[in-house]
């Protein structure tokens, strides 16, 4: 499981073409998906209209989008925004209390020593071939994704799965780790005997969807499929137009979509028919800080980063800028008040901890920049033994949002005496800077498994460069737990046991910022189902329980 920033700002680009397309040509783009409209296919199919009122039209940000279509053994629902794959079946999924229900297995379990987890599957599952689903696929769809050099979810925990028998699959771990819940419940389970290349463009599943066309760059459609085991999709069809933001706004002008995604700098516009609508997240935006002096090196994939801050390594530092954030401000004057303060990557999650929390208390940082001996200089800037209290925010410079919090909190760390300079950039760049300077990240799943990659003393997001045994202890305590629920309270010591954690009172590795909330305009009268909290990153995670939308 990986954010968003890992290939995002590849596919916008690539696929800029839609950019300001204005309402005639995003009416053109939508022409060959209307059903059931008038001649010439200009009414918009999914209002309701006479044998459209199981369609509906959703509009996806152009990165939504696989590059490698819908394979799960890359990137369809494990990859950057984790969602259900609708075209294949996974073995057990949450529901929008995010708690497990089985999918294809009837049940499971897990043995004393943590390493050998049993699933006993359903029987009466077919793929929308006619051939029969069983434990030898999924068998080999685990196997697959731990051998593939483009999964990307994370197996490395798996060593091999097999099947005991044709309803049987048992999965055999290197260590404990009951987080792999979480990815097995957005596998997509491909068939052994219909997988190989090109599959992702003409996918055969077991899900509630078949893909019934693709015309890469510009829509994805999908059909309810007929011989779907569980319950049959309330719509029948569901068409996917990736556009870039101004053109999803003028599709939503000329009524050309049923649903569209926004942004809080748009949420003050009104169109005719549609109303603005706000899903709740767990899609966090925070500085990371690293914790060492500069000077040092991290290799990573074969490649050497400079490591290290002479101001954020001062933990008096880091402790003052979580202090010093007004995520109030933050919310009112970046977010347009569309979203909430966040004090962790995973606000208001079971596994979250109340010791993450910290009110705004400018005072108190000042008080503890003074105590560490960082002296107001006469600009106005503090200094410590020679050096400057200064240091670069590195942020996405194709995301407006992300440029506005960046100025916000150079504003507001002045206050204290703190020169933060935005510095905006691709993520090439900012990749370069990733251990030696803040970067304005965004994060969030529906998972512990992210609280374990940015804390963990070798997790693959531990951008802080922070290390603690007595973290990584509690950390690893947390994967052995055979109950999901008795993991809860190891996340939550990670986070601060008393003596050591990554929370503010402790090494303060993250400030975190806001949480954003997830914003469309939707058609009066679609009946969306009620959403989970969406992770990190506008995108198919709205569409997890399309089919128990309808019209009303």
């Amino acid at each position: 499981m990986i954010n968003e920033e890992a290939h995002g700002s590849g596919m916008l680009s690539r696929r800029g073409f839609i950019a300001g397309a204005g309402a005639a040509g995003a009416a053109a783009l939508l022409s060959g998906c209307t059903a059931g409209a008038g001649e010439g296919g200009s009414t918009p199919s999914g209002s309701g209209s006479e044998g459209a009122s199981s369609q509906v039209i959703v509009a996806m940000n152009a990165g939504s989008e696989p590059a490698a279509g819908f394979d799960p053994l890359v990137a369809w629902g494990c990859g950057e925004h984790v969602h259900e794959p609708l075209i294949q079946s996974t073995l057990i999924t949450t529901d929008e209390n995010l708690e497990f229900v089985n999918d294809l297995a009837t049940s499971y379990s897990c043995s004393d020593d943590g390493l050998t987890w049993t699933f006993e599957l359903r029987d009466d599952v077919a793929f929308t071939d006619g051939e029969p689903l069983t434990a030898s696929d999924v068998a080999f769809t685990v196997n697959s994704a731990i051998q593939s050099d483009t999964f990307e979810g994370d197996l490395s925990m798996v060593d091999e799965a097999v099947a005991v028998s044709d309803t049987v699959v048992e999965l055999h771990l290197n260590k404990p780790y009951n987080a792999l819940l979480y990815t097995l419940a957005v596998l997509g389970i491909v068939p052994e005997h219909a997988y190989g290349d090109g599959y992702g463009s003409a996918p055969i599943g077991s899900g509630r969807y078949m893909l019934e066309r693709w015309d890469r760059g510009q829509q994805a459609i999908f059909s309810a499929n007929p011989d779907y085991y569980g319950e049959p999709p309330l719509m029948e069809r569901v068409v996917v137009v990736f556009m870039e933001e101004d053109a999803a706004l003028a599709a939503v002008q000329a009524g050309e979509v049923d649903i569209a995604y926004t942004y809080a700098t748009h949420a003050q516009q009104s169109f005719d028919g549609y109303e603005l609508v706000s899903y709740a997240t767990v899609d966090s935006r925070g500085i990371s800080l690293p914790t060492q002096p500069a000077g040092g090196t991290k290799s990573e994939g074969g490649t050497s980063y400079a490591m290290g801050n002479d101001v954020t390594s001062d933990l008096s530092v880091r402790r003052a800028l979580t202090y010093a954030i007004d995520r109030d401000a933050v919310i009112e004057n970046v977010l347009s008040g569309y979203g909430k303060p966040a004090y962790s990557v995973s606000d208001d999650m079971p596994w979250s901890s109340d010791d993450m929390k910290v009110e705004l208390d400018r005072d108190l940082a000042a008080r503890l920049l003074d105590d560490a001996g960082w002296a107001i200089g006469s600009d106005g800037v503090r200094a410590k033994d020679g050096v400057r209290a200064a240091f670069d925010i590195w942020y996405s410079s194709d995301d407006s949002a992300r440029q506005a919090i960046a100025n916000e909190l150079s504003n507001q760390f002045a206050k204290i005496g703190i020169d933060a300079s935005p510095r905006g950039g691709s993520w090439d760049e900012i990749y370069s800077h990733q251990y030696e300077q803040p970067v304005l990240w965004g994060w969030g799943s529906n998972s512990p498994i992210e609280v374990y990659a940015l804390n963990y003393s070798t997790g693959w997001g531990n951008y802080a460069c922070y290390e603690n045994a007595a973290i990584d202890a509690h950390l690893d305590e947390a994967l052995t737990q055979q109950n999901i629920e008795d993991s809860y309270t190891y996340w939550q010591l990670a986070a601060w046991d008393g003596e050591n954690g990554f929370a503010p009172k402790g090494a303060a590795t993250w400030a975190w910022i806001a949480n954003v909330d997830h914003l469309y305009f939707k058609r009066e009268g679609l009946v969306v189902a009620d959403q989970k909290p969406h992770p990190h990153g506008h995108g198919w995670s709205l569409v997890n329980n399309v089919d128990r939308w309808e019209w009303s």
